[in-house]
C-alpha cells in the first residue's frame, strides 16, 4: 500500500492523507497494518487473533523512512489491536495505533480494526456549503458538548450516543435557528473530564457514544436538516499517557525532545514537534480525515497562541528564543500556514477558526499576505471586555464604557467570530446569568442585552449549549442540560429570545453580509457613557439598513438618534418585550423619523430605549441605495 511518493511526501512533511495508507486497512488477503517508529528495533502486532504475542505478526521496514508495514492473515474487522514496539534498549512497548479509526471505551486503550464505508445522503448540503459558510453569509453556531447536552432519559448517568442524540440535537437546533454546531472535540481521549482536549485518538471519533459510522450518521442528520458541522481539533498538545503517543518508539518522536518545549505548563501535556516532517504530515492528515471522510465544514483549532509564542505559559529561562532572537516559534508558524493552504487547497468549500487570544496580526488573513491563512478568529478580547463590563452594577458602568468601544478600534482587522464559550461558564466562573447583577429579573435582562448586543455587532456568533436555557448553574460535564428550566416561563422568554434573533440575523442581510467589512458598521452613539447608552447601524451592499439600540442601564432612556433616511422605523425586535419576559417598556411599533439633524444625520428618531434593553429597527419600506432624504 506504500508507494515511494507516499514515502518521499511523508519524510517532507507534505502528506495529507497518510489515513488511507497508515494504521489497519482491512483487506481480502487480511489486514494491513504500517507505523511510524524510526528508532524501533522491531514491531510487530498483537490482537485478538494472534493472542497478543509480541513475534506473530512482524512488520517489515520500509526502506530508511521510519515506516513499518505488514499484512495480518488472521486479523479481522472489530477485533482489538496495538503496536509492540521493540525499542533501542530492548524494551517492548505496547502502543495504541496512532492512525486507529475506532478505538476502545476507555478506559481500556486498545485499537480497534475497523472499516469507514458510510451512505451519505447529505449530497445538497455539500452541494451548497461553501456559500452558506462565506465571509458574507449569516453564521451563528451553538457550542456542544456532547456528553453533557442530553443525558439518557431516566438514567443521568448514562451517556447519549451519537445516534440517539441526532433527532433532539436536529430539532433544537433547527427550531432555534442556528447556522452551524461545534463540537467540542469528539476525538477519542482517555480522560472524559478533558471534554476532548486531551486528544489521544487523532482519526477516532470517540467511542463512548458509538461507532465511526454512528458519529457520521450525526453529521449526515445536521446535514439533512440544513446544519454546519465544526469540529474542535487540538494540534497543539497531547497527553502524555504511556499507551500513546508519549515516547512512541522510545524516543521523543512526536513531541520536543528539548525539554524547554517538550511540556506545555498549562496542562502539564506534550507539545507536537511542529519542526518534524513526519508530524507535520501527521497532523495535517489528521485535519484532512475529518474534513474528507466525516464531512466536517469546519475545524476550530483550539489554543493557537500556545503555539505561537516560545515564552506562552514560561517565565524567563524556561524558553530559548528563535534563530532571529525572537518569541515566535518559528515550525509552529510554518505547520499552521502548510495547514491552512493544505485545508483549502483540497477543501475550498470549508473553513478554518482560529482560537487565538493575542494580538498576533493576520490569523485570518491569507498566506500569500503574511498571514497564517485561517478563516475566522475567535475575536476573545471582545468577550472578556463585554462580560467583564457586563458583571457590573448598572451604576458603575459608565466608568467603563470603552470597554464596549475599544473593539471598534481592531474590529475589522481580522474575520471575527464573537463567542460566548464554554471557557466562560467553567472553574468556578459561574453562569452567564449569575455573572450578572442585580436581581432575577435584571440578571435576566441582562442576558437578553448581552445576546442582543452580540448579535448587533459585526463578526459571526457563537453561543455555548445551555445560554439559551439561562441556566442558573454552571455548566457541569458530569450531568445533562437543566432542560426543566424551559417550564419556567422566563427561562423559556429568554430561549425565545435567542431563536428570534437567529431568525433576524439570517434575514437581514444588513446584519451579515458585511460582517467582515466596514462599511457595513457605523456609531451613532458611541460617547453616551453617562447614560450607557450605545447605538450604531448596520448595513448591507444594498443600502439596506438596521440601526440597534442598547440601554445598559434599569431605567428607560428618552433618546433622539441620528437617522439616515426619513419614514417610519419598525422595531424588529426588542430585548424588553413581553413575549421574552421584559417589561415591554419603549416604542412597540415603531417611530416616525423627524427632520431634526444629529449625529451627522440628516434626520432623527426619538424612542425611549428599554431598561437593560436592545432594539432592532429598520426603515419601512426598506431604505434605497444611497438614499439619505428625511423629509417632515
Amino acid at each position: 500500500m506504500i508507494t515511494a511518493d507516499d514515502l518521499f511526501l511523508f519524510n517532507q512533511g507534505t502528506h495529507r492523507r497518510l489515513a488511507d495508507k497508515l494504521g489497519a486497512h482491512p483487506g481480502d488477503d487480511g489486514v494491513h497494518f504500517a507505523v511510524w517508529a524510526p528508532n524501533a528495533r522491531r514491531v510487530s502486532v498483537v490482537g485478538d487473533w494472534n493472542w497478543w504475542q509480541p513475534g506473530a505478526d512482524v512488520l517489515s521496514s520500509c526502506e530508511d523512512s521510519g515506516l513499518w508495514e505488514g499484512v495480518a492473515a488472521h486479523a479481522r474487522r472489530g477485533q482489538v489491536y496495538k503496536f509492540a514496539v521493540t525499542t533501542a534498549q530492548g524494551e517492548i512497548a505496547e502502543k495504541a495505533d496512532p492512525f486507529a479509526f475506532f478505538c476502545e471505551v476507555p478506559p481500556k486503550t486498545g485499537s480497534v480494526i475497523w472499516s469507514l464505508s458510510y451512505d451519505w445522503h447529505d449530497g445538497d448540503w455539500m452541494a451548497t456549503r461553501r456559500e452558506r459558510q462565506s465571509l458574507a453569509s449569516p453564521i451563528s453556531v451553538y457550542e456542544i458538548h456532547v456528553g453533557s447536552w442530553l443525558r439518557t432519559p431516566g438514567r443521568p448517568d448514562e451517556l447519549l450516543g451519537y445516534v440517539e442524540l441526532a433527532e433532539r440535537l436536529v430539532d433544537h437546533v433547527r427550531r432555534n435557528g442556528f447556522t452551524h454546531v461545534e463540537f467540542l472535540p469528539v476525538m477519542e481521549h482517555p480522560f472524559y473530564g478533558s471534554w476532548g482536549y486531551q486528544t489521544t485518538g487523532y482519526f477516532a471519533p470517540s467511542a463512548r457514544y458509538g461507532t465511526p459510522q454512528d458519529f457520521m450518521a450525526l453529521v449526515d442528520a445536521l446535514h439533512q436538516a440544513g446544519i454546519g458541522v465544526i469540529l474542535d481539533w487540538v494540534p497543539s498538545h497531547f497527553p502524555s499517557d504511556a499507551f500513546a503517543l508519549a515516547s512512541f518508539d522510545g524516543t521523543q518522536l512526536y513531541e520536543h525532545a528539548d525539554p524547554r518545549r517538550a511540556v506545555h505548563p498549562d496542562w502539564n501535556s506534550l507539545v507536537f514537534n511542529y519542526g518534524r516532517h513526519e508530524v507535520r504530515s501527521f497532523l495535517a492528515s489528521s485535519a484532512d480525515h475529518w474534513l474528507r471522510t466525516y464531512h466536517a465544514d469546519g475545524l476550530r483549532v483550539d489554543a493557537v497562541a500556545s503555539m505561537l509564542y516560545l515564552d506562552y505559559s514560561r517565565k524567563a529561562g524556561e524558553w530559548e528564543p528563535n534563530a532571529y532572537g525572537g518569541n515566535e516559534d518559528l515550525d509552529a508558524i510554518a505547520f499552521l500556514r502548510q495547514m491552512n493552504t493544505g485545508v483549502y487547497a483540497d477543501h475550498p468549500d470549508v473553513q478554518t477558526v482560529a482560537e487565538e487570544s493575542t494580538a498576533w496580526a493576520g490569523v485570518s488573513r491569507p498566506v500569500e499576505w503574511g498571514g497564517l491563512g485561517f478563516g475566522y478568529k475567535w475575536d476573545m478580547g471582545w468577550m472578556h471586555d463585554t462580560l467583564g463590563y457586563m458583571g457590573h452594577d448598572p451604576v458603575h458602568r459608565k466608568w467603563h464604557h470603552g470597554e464596549l468601544t475599544f473593539r471598534s478600534v481592531y474590529a475589522f482587522t481580522e474575520n471575527f467570530v464573537l463567542p460566548l464559550s464554554h471557557d466562560e461558564v467553567v472553574h468556578s466562573k459561574g453562569s452567564l446569568l449569575t455573572k450578572m447583577p442585580g436581581d432575577d429579573w435584571q440578571r435576566r435582562a441582562n442576558v437578553r442585552l448581552l445576546y442582543g448586543y452580540q448579535y448587533g455587532l459585526p463578526g459571526k456568533k457563537l453561543l455555548f449549549m445551555g445560554s439559551e436555557l439561562a441556566d442558573w448553574r454552571e455548566w457541569n460535564h458530569d450531568e445533562g442540560l437543566h432542560w426543566e428550566l424551559l417550564d419556567d416561563e422566563r427561562h423559556a422568554g429568554v430561549c425565545r429570545w435567542v431563536r428570534d434573533l437567529n431568525g433576524l440575523y439570517r434575514a437581514e442581510r444588513a446584519l451579515h453580509e458585511l460582517d467582515a467589512d466596514p462599511a457595513g458598521f457605523e456609531w451613532v452613539q458611541h460617547d453616551e457613557a453617562e447614560i450607557s447608552v450605545l447605538s450604531f447601524l448596520r448595513r448591507s451592499s444594498d443600502g439596506r439598513v438596521v440601526l440597534v439600540v442598547c440601554n445598559f442601564t434599569p431605567v428607560p432612556r428618552d433618546l433622539l438618534i441620528g437617522v439616515p433616511v426619513g419614514g417610519f422605523w419598525r422595531v424588529l425586535l426588542s430585548s424588553d418585550a413581553l413575549d421574552y419576559g421584559g417589561s415591554g417598556a419603549g416604542d412597540a411599533g415603531g417611530v416616525d423619523a423627524q427632520p431634526v439633524p444629529s449625529h451627522g444625520r440628516p434626520g432623527a428618531l426619538t424612542l425611549v430605549a428599554p431598561p437593560l434593553g436592545c432594539v432592532f429597527l429598520s426603515p419601512d419600506p426598506p431604505a434605497e441605495p444611497g438614499g439619505d432624504a428625511v423629509t417632515a
